[in-house]
């Protein structure tokens, strides 16, 4: 058995959980705030057997599209003083971890 952590952008929570479902595996749902951007996210618990963690992960990449966002981004122009200019950077896709679980149980 395998866990997976899957850390989704909030944009695409919708469309990763309704695709999972619709193939037969089961996910908690954690509300979740990335340190960067401080926007929101959902981590995505499933637990599976060994063989089907590609086929999670493939429906997870499917449905977690990268997009571009602008940032506002502070820079010193002199002593004391400072201009905030947009910064273009990528946010978006998902972040995956995967462990051995020694021990499931649904009760």
């Amino acid at each position: 058995m395998k866990l997976i952590f899957a850390i989704v952008n909030g944009d695409d929570s919708h469309a990763v959980s309704k695709s999972l479902t619709a193939n037969g595996f089961y996910a908690t749902k954690l509300a979740s705030t990335g340190g960067f951007l401080s926007s929101g996210n959902t981590t995505f618990l499933i637990c599976t057997e060994n063989e089907k963690v590609d086929e999670a992960i493939e429906i997870i990449k499917s449905k977690s599209h990268k997009r571009k966002q602008f940032v506002q981004s502070a820079a010193s122009s002199g002593i004391g003083s400072s201009a905030t200019f947009p910064v273009e950077i990528a946010v978006g896709g998902a972040t995956v971890f995967v462990t051995d679980i020694e021990r499931f149980e649904k009760l």
